[in-house]
């Protein structure tokens, strides 16, 4: 391969050290594909207080919504519509990795023909199904999934975070051999056992990760209320930010004394407060588009060797019960309620070394990022065969 075809490009509205999954997860792409000789470009945007552009990560000023997310059609735009240009005269690459939204993917599909450039689509999750799961009126549902469809068409290849969004894709896709399910995982040189633990003068739990409808976090948040009367010294740690935070603060303002907001901080930091946590809190609200979501929140907090409070439905939930990763139960106040009382007293608060190793050894974002570049390599060997 010429030195022309190890340029590679990576363009996502969201990338390290914003704290959300994909951001992590194409982090640790970038450094698996230069591990293998890749020039990587990443097409980003610049977070409120974060870095700077730098040589390869080169992020671009966008509008955000009230929470500090690109969300919407408007901060989608503002990242879309530049997008378009920069990858029309971005240095010319080998392929394209393009993280959703498809209005993302759309864009892409075009400059990138228009550069006779391969692309890959991650697809962590898939939008057309989640739009018809909360009842978008019937012209948005067609128009998501048209486009939907229409850069899935496109790629190269397609890689899908776990067997549920493959699942999925497959009621979109003519032809299906061209996702991979690559899996997704957690940053297990960060998120482990051994490590400093945060200072703490009470027992506490830790949510780590997006607030938004898709999680329901606000089960966990009503729940807290119910456990704080009956537990006179029980805190909660809130990292992260999303859609939610502020009905999140208005429903924990009776125990607002207790419970922390973080906001966006470094996975160490994370890390050392889950280390010490009574449990660590993740959920997947039933029935808006997501039933198939691995929220990395529960990953990192088993890999932090931290018993799990799960709720909802969705792998996690039958992984933590086989397991037994901790709690997992119903998206509902009184059985959340309930589990984090029985976490909150609770004496063992560290997993098993072997559950750790497990999780380890099925959900390394690092494993993950090596399966990813495989199927690019993949892909692209057999095109250029054929």
């Amino acid at each position: 391969m010429t030195a022309q075809r190890k340029r590679a490009i990576i363009a996502s509205r969201v990338y390290a050290p914003e704290g959300t999954a994909a951001a992590y997860r194409l982090e640790q792409l970038t450094i698996a594909l230069e591990a293998r000789g890749y020039s990587v470009a990443v097409l980003t945007t610049r977070a409120p207080g974060g870095p700077h552009s730098t040589a390869q990560i080169r992020r671009w000023p966008v509008l955000r919504d009230s929470s500090g997310s690109v969300r919407g059609y408007l901060q989608y735009a503002s990242f879309d519509i530049p997008l378009f240009f920069r990858l029309l005269f971005a240095p010319r690459a080998a392929f394209v990795v393009v993280e959703p939204p498809p209005t993302t993917g759309l864009v892409s599909r075009i400059a990138l023909a228009v550069r006779r450039m391969p692309y890959f689509y991650y697809s962590a999750d898939v939008t057309s199904a989640a739009v018809k799961t909360i009842n978008a009126p019937r012209l948005v549902v067609k128009l998501v999934t048209a486009m939907e469809r229409y850069v899935l068409k496109g790629a190269r290849g397609v890689l899908a975070v776990s067997e549920g969004v493959r699942q999925e894709l497959d009621e979109l896709m003519d032809d299906t051999s061209k996702v991979t399910v690559v899996g997704t995982g957690v940053d297990t040189s960060i998120y482990r056992p051994d490590g400093p633990h945060a200072p703490a003068d009470a027992p506490y739990f830790v949510y780590a990760g997006t607030m938004s409808e898709f999680q329901g976090s606000e089960v966990f948040a009503e729940a807290f209320l119910r456990v704080a009367q009956q537990h006179p010294t029980i805190r909660l740690d809130m990292f992260g930010g999303g859609v939610d935070v502020k009905k999140l603060k208005k429903i924990l303002e009776p125990a607002s004394d207790r419970v922390t907001f973080h906001g966006f901080v470094e996975s160490a930091v994370v890390a050392a407060h889950l280390r010490g946590a009574q449990a660590g809190l993740a959920s997947v609200r039933p029935g808006v588009g997501y039933d198939f979501a691995i929220p990395t929140k529960a990953l990192v907090s088993v890999a932090c060797g931290t018993p799990l409070v799960f709720a909802g439905v969705g792998p996690i939930r039958t992984l933590a019960a086989e397991h037994a990763l901790g709690w997992a139960v119903d998206w509902d106040i009184a059985a959340v309620a309930e589990a984090m009382l029985d976490a909150a007293n609770s004496s063992a608060t560290t997993l098993a070394a072997a559950k750790i190793d497990w999780l380890g050894a099925h959900y390394s974002l690092q494993a993950a990022a090596e399966r990813g570049c495989d199927a690019i390599e993949l892909s692209l060997a057999s095109s250029t065969l054929k």
